[in-house]
């Protein structure tokens, strides 16, 4: 049994999301958001982390982390698991995340999301973002709403993941999930198959450089309904980051594309629940009106606030009006609100002095 297993089995039997281990340290896990010390642990010195990490990576792929000094892959034990890991490097040495990935996957419902999140499943084409910083669920979001596709529509759907993480049985639909490193060398090179593969829906595990950004929103102009993820974490935010990606001389023709392309953004974030035994999905919500097209095709991307304001009988929503509603529900506490919050004004009296 490879040396790391007990230690993924301790992050399931503790419900823990994240396994860190770095080079001269005892492991950790991250549990409701904090990180905690496995005590019982010996100290990963270079013989045993090297260990710890080389027995569940593939030759092939060991050898390309030791020459660019990172990886990314899924590891899975069977039934009782499957984990993201990320292998890099630090100024001590080796270290490594695994976080766990669930083994069924949540529906819409079950993760209490809003119910307008469902619309997104029932679209024919356009771009959906699912938005929000590293950890905050975006790829358990959008597992539900491709599982909502799956079990309602016969569709042919293309995933392109780094690594692949949720594992979708063929249902009503037909799936085709193809690794980055492994089954196709790049986002941008996945996407210019699928192109060619008459996909009815493309999920692209990250938009984080110009070709693929640029790819995406060609399915999408194509008649393609492609969901695609950013590190951002506002509606008006991921906005601005798909216009910035792009050179100056093509910025207006790509805010055209996207102004027409572009059917909704679910912004998420994770806050820690007031009894501190778990976390709840916060989002804000935008979706596709004539507005929202004219402001983006005009670059008036900072009245996309208003736009969600003005929006809440549709089912839009702000990222702080989801945390006001935890709050007032208590669910979360004040400073868990006023540190998530965007507008740090509105939620000044529960700061910590």
């Amino acid at each position: 049994m490879p040396l790391i297993d007990h230690l993924c089995d301790n992050l399931i039997e503790n419900n823990a999301s994240d396994l860190h281990l770095l080079q001269g340290q005892k492991p950790k896990i991250r549990l409701h958001g904090h990180l905690k010390t496995l005590e019982d642990e010996p100290v990963l010195d270079k013989e045993r982390i090297t260990q710890m990490l080389s027995e569940i990576c593939e030759p092939w792929r060991w050898e390309k982390f030791l020459e660019h000094m990172d990886a990314d892959f899924a590891y899975g034990l069977g039934e009782r698991g499957r984990f993201r890991v990320n292998y890099y490097y630090q100024m001590h040495g080796m270290g490594a995340v695994l976080r766990t990935i669930p083994t069924k996957i949540q529906t819409i419902e079950e993760l209490k999301l809003p119910d307008v999140v469902t619309n997104f499943a029932k679209l024919r084409s356009g771009l959906v973002l699912m938005t929000g910083p590293t950890g905050s669920g975006k790829s358990t979001t959008l597992a539900a709403i491709i599982d909502y596709i799956n079990t309602h529509e016969s569709r042919y759907i293309i995933t392109i993941e780094e690594p692949i993480e949720f594992v979708h049985p063929n249902k009503k639909s037909i799936f085709c999930q193809r690794e980055v490193g492994k089954d196709t060398h790049s986002f941008a090179d996945g996407l210019k198959t699928a192109a060619r593969q008459n996909a009815d829906v493309i999920l692209v595990g990250e938009m984080r450089d110009y070709e693929t950004i640029s790819l995406a929103l060609a399915a999408a102009s194509m008649g393609t309904l492609v969901f695609g993820t950013l590190h951002t974490n506002s509606a008006s935010k991921t906005v601005d980051r798909i216009i910035d990606v792009f050179p100056a001389d093509e910025q207006n023709k790509t805010r055209t594309m996207l102004a027409d392309t572009l059917r909704g953004v679910c912004s998420q974030m994770l806050l820690r629940t007031k009894n501190g035994k778990g976390r709840i999905a916060a989002n804000e919500i935008l979706l596709a009106t004539q507005g929202l097209s004219s402001n983006i095709r005009e670059g008036n991307n900072a009245n996309i606030r208003n736009i969600i304001m003005a929006g809440k009988s549709n089912g839009m929503q702000l990222m702080d009006d989801a945390i006001e509603k935890y709050l007032k529900s208590s669910q979360i506490d004040g400073e868990e609100a006023y540190l998530k919050a965007n507008d740090k004004k509105r939620f000044m009296q529960y700061a910590k002095a």
